[in-house]
């Protein structure tokens, strides 16, 4: 009891509440820029443009097969080489928004696909463009089918950004490995910290993801 007294102290805490926040900024950064540029290439893959989409499919197959680690690994080692050097914050956004806008791609373009064809053949019979079509009568009713799946991968996004520690990225996971690493009998209560912090930002973000499909429900 005493050890997880000590590994509580106002010091401790404090530091890994600073952890808590980069990690929430670079998730929170991360989930922006992977939606919006998921979304734009699921939709690229929907319409089957020629050359376009099923070049950007092969992208999509070959960084959706690649570890994550591995392009964390490149964006903060690999770039310096092609004169960018992002600060470890700013790999890992890129890291993570490059590897989960694929993830997103295939939601988005599944949620389209689920909606039934019917629903664009009389759109486009009301005299609504196909561009007019997607956006107004497709894309909503898609998105509804696709908000279970997108908070199930923000999640993971989420708990993702630990791996960012390999390149000294001060985030939750990192901040409890330094006070640990001072004092080995705190492993212990760190590691129930780091459930608890993680569980509440998840969970948060399952609470979200419930009312905005109540609201379009």
């Amino acid at each position: 009891m005493k050890d997880f007294i000590n590994a509580y102290s106002w010091i401790n805490i404090h530091y890994l509440l600073q952890g808590l926040w980069i990690t929430v900024v670079v998730s929170l950064a991360s989930i922006a820029g992977s939606y919006v540029i998921g979304s734009v290439l699921g939709i690229i893959r929907y319409v089957n443009i020629k050359v376009i989409s099923p070049l950007v499919g092969l992208v999509i197959d070959i960084i959706r097969n690649l570890p994550l680690l591995l392009i964390i690994f490149f964006t903060y080692f690999g770039l310096p080489n092609l004169g960018f050097r992002p600060s470890s914050v700013w790999a890992t956004i890129l890291a993570m928004v490059v590897f989960e806008s694929t993830m997103i791609a295939e939601i988005v373009r599944s949620g389209i696909i689920a909606v039934d064809p019917g629903q664009m053949e009389g759109a486009r019979a009301n005299g609504l463009t196909y561009v007019q079509a997607l956006r107004k009568i497709i894309l909503p009713q898609a998105m509804k089918k696709m908000i279970p799946a997108l908070v199930s991968q923000f999640i993971s996004l989420i708990k993702d950004t630990s791996l960012a520690t390999i390149i000294v990225l001060p985030d939750l996971m990192h901040n409890a490995q330094i006070v640990y690493g001072q004092n080995s009998t705190y492993i212990l209560p760190m590691f129930l910290m780091l459930a608890i912090m993680y569980f509440i930002v998840c969970y948060a973000l399952s609470l979200v993801s419930r009312s905005l499909e109540k609201r379009m429900g």
